[in-house]
């Protein structure tokens, strides 16, 4: 073959091909993003706030809380387009180790040097952060940490947080109602750090 010729078959392959692979690129999905699922709230929302609501759960007041594992809780609070909802409440409540609640339908039994619920409010990043310990298991229940946001006056979620890798998930009865993405966005590794361990869970709302 002429080598004239050879070239303008090169050539033309290449043109040929060339929106093949473009119109390749543009067909990749977008990552699809998810709210977060709701869940329960449960029949320990607190009846009354405790005087200390701040995000450090290991103190009441004064009294520190020596028992369980400490862990960090944090993550980002956005919108289904990723942008981050400035101002958000975030609240948080769960049983101390004990597997206790501050709450009358529970006894009165909770341990008062632990705080058991926390609020805070997101910065203009969306970011949220609490002290608390690792949840633990009780009755019936897998560990797991409530999860409540609001947005001025509207409830924007209420869900529970889980444990990646706890034994007690796959008997929970709430948290077998998810699918796989679902429990996905709400069961989170708690991984040892400097200073305990850390869970990382973000919140994807309608704001």
């Amino acid at each position: 073959m002429p080598p004239s010729l050879l070239n303008r078959r090169k050539a033309t392959a290449a043109l040929v091909s060339l929106p093949m692979i473009w119109t390749g690129a543009r067909a990749q999905p977008a990552p699809t993003r998810r709210y977060t699922p709701s869940q329960t709230e449960g029949p320990f929302y607190p009846v009354s706030l405790p005087r200390d609501t701040d995000f450090d759960l290991l103190r009441n007041g004064s009294a520190a809380y020596r028992r369980g594992q400490p862990s960090w809780v944090e993550g980002v609070v956005t919108d289904l387009q990723g942008k981050p909802v400035a101002g958000a409440q975030v609240e948080i409540w769960q049983c101390d180790e004990g597997g206790h609640y501050h709450h009358p339908g529970d006894g009165g039994k909770a341990d008062p040097a632990f705080q058991g619920f926390g609020r805070v409010a997101t910065g203009a990043d969306g970011r949220y952060r609490f002290r608390t310990i690792r949840p633990v298991a009780y009755g019936g229940r897998t560990p797991h940490i409530h999860v409540k946001v609001k947005l001025g006056g509207r409830e924007l979620l209420t869900t529970q947080l889980y444990v990646e890798g706890d034994p007690h998930n796959e008997r929970d009865f709430i948290w077998r109602r998810l699918d796989d993405q679902a429990s996905a966005m709400v069961t989170v590794p708690f991984v040892p750090g400097a200073d305990g361990l850390r869970a990382s869970f973000p919140i994807v709302v309608a704001a």
